[in-house]
């Protein structure tokens, strides 16, 4: 049973800073293709960064510079550094994981953490 625990996430100012980690069990973390999603009310889940098994990412462009993905393959943790945070980045994030690359970029990852609440005020 493959299982994903979030957290990091809370409340900040314009401007500041927080890091979400994503902790993965019940399968060899290697093995998968990892990704953050966010979700706003009233809105569509988005996905906001990713990371092959091999470290190449991708960004949506809104946190280009501002966000960087990462995984510690010995932690089985993948994590979302966030910085310069804007009030547009408020959001429940979710990580999602995958065998398949394209099932992650396209949000039909086979696994999902429960999520945890950014809120950015200004």
């Amino acid at each position: 049973q493959v299982q994903l625990v979030e957290s990091g996430g809370g409340s900040e100012q314009d401007g500041g800073s927080l890091r979400l980690s994503c902790v993965v069990s019940g399968h060899t973390y290697s093995n998968y293709y990892m990704g953050w999603f966010r979700q706003a009310p009233g809105k569509k889940r988005e996905r906001v960064a990713t990371i092959d098994s091999d470290g190449t990412t991708s960004y949506r462009d809104s946190v280009k510079g501002r966000f960087t993905i990462s995984q510690d393959n010995a932690k089985n943790t993948l994590y979302l550094q966030m910085n310069s945070l804007k009030p547009e980045d408020t959001a429940i994030y979710y990580c999602a994981a995958d065998r398949t690359k394209w099932k992650v970029w396209l949000g039909d990852a086979d696994y999902w953490g429960q999520g945890t609440q950014v809120t950015v005020s200004s």
